[in-house]
Formats: C-alpha cells, sequence, structure tokens
C-alpha cells in the first residue's frame, strides 16, 4: 500500500506560478512512478505529467508543455510539480498519483490516488 498526500494548492492570479508536493509513504514508494492529474467539475480526471521512478522518463499532456515541469526527489519520497505561466484554464483540482510506469500513468493506469490539492487560477 502507498499514500499519497498532496499539499501547495491555493489561488495565484494568471502567470504566476504556484510549487505543488506529493509525499509518498508505504512500500517501495520511491520505486513507484509517479504522476499528476487534474479534475474540474463535471468532466473526466484528466492526465497532466508522469516521471518515471529514477527521474529519467517524464511526459506531460500538451496543455502543459513548457509551463509545468515535474520532478522528484527519492531522498524525500515526494514528488513535485512547479507550475509557471499559470492560466485560468489550469484551475482545477490536482491529485497525485502512483503507479508501476510512467508510460502507463499516461494512459490513466493508477495504482494509487492522493486527495487532491485546488488550485485557482484568478484572471
Amino acid at each position: 500500500q502507498v499514500q499519497l498526500v498532496e499539499s501547495g494548492g491555493g489561488l495565484v492570479q494568471a502567470g504566476g506560478s504556484l510549487r505543488l508536493s506529493c509525499a509518498a509513504s508505504g512500500r517501495t514508494s520511491s520505486s513507484d512512478a509517479m504522476g499528476w492529474f487534474r479534475q474540474t467539475p463535471g468532466k473526466q480526471r484528466e492526465f497532466v505529467t508522469a516521471i518515471s521512478w529514477n527521474g529519467d522518463s517524464t511526459y506531460y499532456a500538451d496543455s502543459v508543455k513548457g509551463r509545468l515541469t515535474i520532478s522528484r526527489d527519492n531522498t524525500k519520497n515526494t514528488v513535485y510539480l512547479q507550475m509557471n505561466s499559470l492560466k485560468p484554464e489550469d484551475t482545477a483540482v490536482y491529485y497525485c498519483a502512483a503507479g508501476r510506469r510512467a508510460i502507463e500513468l499516461r494512459k490513466s493506469f493508477v495504482d494509487y490516488w492522493g486527495q487532491g490539492t485546488q488550485v485557482t487560477v484568478s484572471s
């Protein structure tokens, strides 16, 4: 079992930045691929980004490429999402996710979810 706890969400103006963190605990959490998804009311949860267990491979949704960056620190069992040049359409609940492989997370094959953190971008 892997437990995921997100933090760092909040309210920011368009063009601003936020950094989300996801602390993982449980069995071999450092060997899991990690990722972020987001969801707005009435819509399906969508893939944002994923990173392999060693950080060598990353994947991004087209809508966030060049603005959002995923990274991880396995010594702290933590994955980060640096969000720059935020837009109102980035407003959503952001969920941390863990799975076996980053490419599988990209296809929404998720083994564990966090509880989510709200990000609101005002125009």
